[in-house]
């Protein structure tokens, strides 16, 4: 049991024991009189030290026969849907794309600005920002180019002037690293994140609704899910969006209001998984609730209107999520 000295809780709050395994920060909407408050473990010396600790995941584990007979069952607890992003949630995918990018751009020769003597590379740091703040490869190359010049490549020579053929250039660029960032998968050398395998299972075998909405190309994330969580578990999805699905990208909520309708579940009902805080505007901009299992690129991003915050979900159970929702609607 946790002293009173390390544990600052509000009355409104019940959260179960398993939690104290957690360095986290909990936003529940309460009434305005409520504090924002925080539980601390003092022998967590740093962010990411769970990440040490937790076990293997279950790649591609076969999904269970009973886990997926049971999604006609009717849920007891106020979650009726658990909705994963992909990018950074089941993966951590950052650096991954990052590399893809920069090995389009010097496949097609991509110089911003034209005189520059080496083909563009997006360096981490810069990479970090860029895909925390838009979302979606296309919107970054556009933003990109037009803030810092369009580029000359083997695709046009000259910088395009026309926005069909800027249309173009993206649209090449992006199908490229999409084959390429489809290779890295393919690879073998990349797990699913900490407890998300097991996560899937026990929401399944619960009768709770589980999908998937990702803000990246449809081809890419359907890769990923079928090396990463497997073809069973991927085919039981109850809903899959990406980036296609939607006009609007994340932080829109375009993607995560189209998935309520599909799910055919109460906004209150739904939990969103995010990584960043893109994707946590765009579910709260839905009115989901959400908690935030952040990654080394995102750790230090202000996370006030999740839920909860965790670095992986290695410790944290159904029952964990079920409760933290219970309190939400309790005090709504």
């Amino acid at each position: 049991m946790a002293s009173s000295s390390s544990l600052l809780l509000s009355q409104h709050l019940l959260l179960p024991p398993s939690l104290s395994h957690h360095r986290f920060r909990l936003f529940p909407d309460l009434p305005s009189t409520s504090s924002q408050l925080t539980l601390r473990v003092p022998n967590l010396h740093h962010k990411l030290q769970s990440r040490l600790i937790s076990s293997k995941p279950l790649r591609g584990k076969p999904f269970s026969a009973s886990a997926s007979s049971s999604s006609s069952q009717i849920p007891s607890s106020p979650l009726h849907a658990l909705i994963f992003d992909c990018d950074g949630v089941i993966l951590e995918s950052e650096h991954l794309h990052r590399t893809a990018y920069n090995d389009a751009f010097a496949h097609f020769d991509v110089r911003c600005p034209p005189s520059s003597s080496q083909p563009l590379n997006w360096g981490l740091e810069f990479y970090d920002v860029l895909q925390n703040q838009i979302g979606g490869g296309k919107p970054k190359m556009r933003w990109y180019f037009s803030e810092n010049g369009w580029p000359s490549s083997s695709i046009f020579g000259a910088p395009p002037a026309e926005d069909s053929d800027r249309a173009k250039l993206i649209d090449m660029i992006q199908d490229w690293k999409t084959e390429r960032y489809k290779e890295i998968i393919k690879s073998g050398t990349v797990e699913p994140r900490p407890g998300v395998l097991r996560l899937m299972d026990e929401a399944k075998a619960a009768g709770i609704k589980v999908a998937v909405c990702s803000a990246a190309t449809k081809s890419s994330v359907i890769l990923c899910l079928e090396n990463l969580i497997g073809i069973e578990r991927f085919q039981s999805l109850d809903c899959f969006l990406a980036g296609d699905d939607v006009k609007e990208k994340k932080p829109d909520p375009s993607i995560y209001l189209t998935a309520l309708k599909k799910l055919g579940v109460l906004v209150k009902n739904c939990l969103v998984v995010e990584d960043s805080v893109i994707g946590l505007q765009a579910a709260t901009k839905a009115g989901m609730s959400c908690v935030v299992t952040y990654t080394s690129s995102t750790a230090n991003q202000d996370f006030k209107d999740a839920i909860a915050v965790y670095p992986d979900l290695s410790n944290v159970s159904l029952e964990d999520l079920e409760l933290l929702l219970q309190n939400v609607v309790a005090a709504n």
